[in-house]
């Protein structure tokens, strides 16, 4: 299952860190990351496989929720559906 996950905020030392760590912890694996910082602020999508993960969806998001947010960030983790439906004309 792949999945978006997005992370906006200042930008700062550990936070690729942080999220690849947790992701690694959980069997998820990253497939693909696009990164900007501009004037300090930090935005990141990521597109992981979540097929042989030891968490779920909802409890991804809602750890990287709780970590992001004890650093500054906005983390939001999607199931890769809702941008296929959202794109379909």
């Amino acid at each position: 299952m792949k999945t978006v996950v997005t992370i906006v905020g200042q930008d700062r030392v550990g936070i690729i860190a942080m999220i690849s760590n947790i992701l690694a912890e959980n069997n998820v694996n990253i497939l693909n990351i696009n990164q900007n910082i501009l004037n300090g602020f930090f935005n990141m999508v990521m597109i992981v496989d979540m097929g042989q993960s030891i968490i779920s969806l909802k409890d991804l998001g809602h750890l990287l929720g709780e970590k992001g947010a004890a650093m500054g960030l906005d983390i939001k983790v999607q199931h890769e559906d809702i941008f296929k439906i959202m794109h379909r004309v």
